[in-house]
């Protein structure tokens, strides 16, 4: 079985067929995309939502630890901004610094989405998809990705503080048991565990637990310091350990079907002694934060403008601010907001920064 990487230009295309207008714009954007055209004439082909930044579980891993949170929630009245895009994009995805579905209107954004025959992909740590278990069927909800960063509830919930790893894997039993009901194929549902050096061995078991639950694939991904305080958790310059432990897991995977998605290797990085790898967010993604501003991705701290300032959709997709980030993301000498990127597809995991950010700032300030 073929391990996927990373993801850096490509959208998992997984659901019901594009509109030609939808599969024009997609050929297009990812065109300009590979050439760095600084002013697209294509679409995004997705729209990113952080719906918020509250979250109601207390990770031990997550960065948010690190700063004070002022909670803000996405306006459901700026979707009317996405109007002129909605026949052109494939996808909306709705995560961010926080728990997606704690936002009030959270049932009414994929209920936007489906009327306008948008592809569904939303990343949540689990606890509210019991009470989500008939709208995600209704709205057709194609891709779900939980987090879970334990093969046993000991483990997880340790990890992720306020999680129920009991209750999170009934619900996912409940949720796959329909699908095969329904004979359909949809939600595409994967797990997302952070690596560390406390559940690093217990990860090959988290294909057997995907396996059990009827999941479809199981993603890994490093986890990052971004202060002192667990900087021991880190697995920069444990490359020994970490390729037997995937080794392990890529045999699993192999005998169980469950599909996997693994990060490069320290050293064995094609980023080679770049920043980064080639990063395509600006021309493939829209993202919006739940305070109302705009920017590259949900990774960088650099704020191009608030929504409510744009005029429109189009000059907003077309503004000064993008055009200059899309010049400078790849040249490797203007962008220091990008220079330590630690996101999961496009980070340089030959770098220690990308395995070590206690020195810079990893997100915005909510004023």
């Amino acid at each position: 079985m073929d391990i996927l990487r990373a993801k850096t230009i490509d959208l998992k295309n997984f659901g019901k067929p594009l509109s030609s207008r939808q599969t024009s714009n997609s050929s297009l954007n990812e065109a300009e995309a590979l050439a760095e055209n600084h002013n697209p004439a294509s679409f995004p082909r997705r729209l990113v939502f952080e719906l918020t930044n509250a979250c109601n579980l207390r990770c031990k891993a997550c960065a948010r630890n690190t700063v004070s949170f002022k909670p803000t929630y996405f306006d459901p009245e700026w979707m009317k901004f996405f109007d002129p895009a909605l026949p052109y994009v494939e996808e909306v995805t709705l995560m961010g610094w926080g728990e997606p579905t704690v936002h009030p209107h959270f049932t009414d954004f994929l209920s936007w989405a489906a009327k306008n025959d948008l592809r569904k992909y939303f990343c949540t740590n689990g606890l509210k998809l019991d009470h989500l278990f008939k709208n995600i069927f209704d709205n057709n909800c194609e891709i779900i990705a939980v987090s879970l960063d334990g093969a046993k509830a000991e483990t997880n919930n340790q990890i992720r503080r306020g999680s129920d790893f009991n209750k999170i894997t009934r619900t996912l039993k409940t949720i796959t048991a329909e699908k095969t009901r329904l004979n359909i194929s949809w939600p595409w549902i994967n797990f997302v565990f952070t690596a560390m050096k406390s559940n690093l061995n217990e990860f090959p078991q988290m294909i057997d637990l995907a396996a059990d639950l009827n999941l479809n694939e199981v993603k890994l991904v490093y986890f990052t310091a971004f202060d002192d305080t667990m900087l021991d958790e880190s697995l920069y310059n444990e490359t020994s350990w970490v390729s037997d432990v995937f080794n392990q897991a890529m045999e699993k995977s192999e005998k169980s079907g469950v599909s996997l998605k693994l990060p490069h290797l320290q050293k064995e990085d094609p980023a080679g002694d770049s920043p980064h790898k080639k990063c395509y967010t600006a021309w493939r993604d829209f993202f919006l934060g739940s305070d109302g501003f705009v920017r590259p991705c949900m990774s960088t701290s650099k704020k191009f403008f608030h929504i409510n300032d744009a005029s429109d959709f189009i000059t907003a997709w077309q503004s000064q601010q993008f055009v200059e980030h899309r010049k400078s993301v790849n040249s490797f000498s203007t962008t220091p907001e990008c220079e330590n990127c630690y996101q999961s597809s496009f980070a340089n995991w030959n770098k220690k920064e990308s395995f070590i950010q206690t020195d810079f700032e990893f997100a915005p300030e909510w004023s």
